[in-house]
């Protein structure tokens, strides 16, 4: 009987990125398709998208059309094309009004992965609802502690923590890490420490990347 290849996935990104929420998704079904094939040690790395923003954000069509040089056109061409690949995935998206800086978001997504991988995976998947689907402040302690209290986190460590500056430096060293090995956007999918996919990749890619690890794991 063969062994199952162990594989660790450093999954860079930020929760205000809907691309990562899509990228997330497709890299789990591709995870449950290659099933006892491989073992996967699943990590969440930070990244900021908008690091220097206020803490009560700034609109969303604003912010992305100062950004991008987005048309109100290709704003709703591109919300058209979030909604399809995330209904492909099962992730579904609702209206989010505002952009927000998500500093604390990622202490509080360190801290869970502090306690257990199973904790952070929960969290960030809550944070990306709560964010994507609901449109909340991921800049609002209250928010995020009662996200973190939903998926059993406890409720008064998560306040605590947040008003600390716990995890700070723990979230600014993994920046500056991915920082310099050249990640600049996000999702980045990083494979055990060497092989990247980048972007919300359908989940055909991540399959493939993980079949030909696995491959290589076996002929080692």
């Amino acid at each position: 009987m063969s062994t199952a290849a162990a594989i660790r996935i450093d999954f860079v990104s930020d929760v205000t990125c809907p691309w990562c929420a899509i990228g997330l998704n497709a890299l789990e079904r591709a995870i449950e398709r290659v099933g006892d094939e491989v073992a996967v040690e699943l990590h969440f790395q930070p990244f900021e998208l908008n690091p220097q923003m206020a803490p009560e954000g700034e609109d969303a069509a604003e912010h992305l059309a100062a950004k991008y040089g987005l048309s109100p056109e290709q704003l709703a061409r591109n919300r058209e094309l979030l909604r399809e690949r995330g209904e492909a995935v099962g992730f579904t998206f609702g209206e989010r009004t505002r952009v927000y800086n998500t500093f604390d978001a990622h202490r509080l997504l360190d801290w869970a992965g502090a306690q257990s991988a199973d904790r952070q995976r929960a969290l960030k998947h809550a944070l990306l609802h709560a964010y994507h689907g609901e449109g909340r402040d991921m800049s609002s302690h209250d928010v995020l502690v009662e996200v973190a209290a939903g998926i059993g986190l406890d409720a008064d460590a998560a306040r605590a923590v947040l008003a600390s500056d716990a995890h700070a430096e723990a979230v600014r060293r993994q920046q500056r890490l991915y920082a310099g090995r050249g990640i600049q956007a996000v999702p980045s999918v990083i494979f055990d420490d060497q092989h990247l996919v980048q972007g919300g990749q359908p989940v055909e890619v991540f399959e493939q990347a993980l079949r030909q690890l696995a491959k290589l794991a076996h002929t080692a």
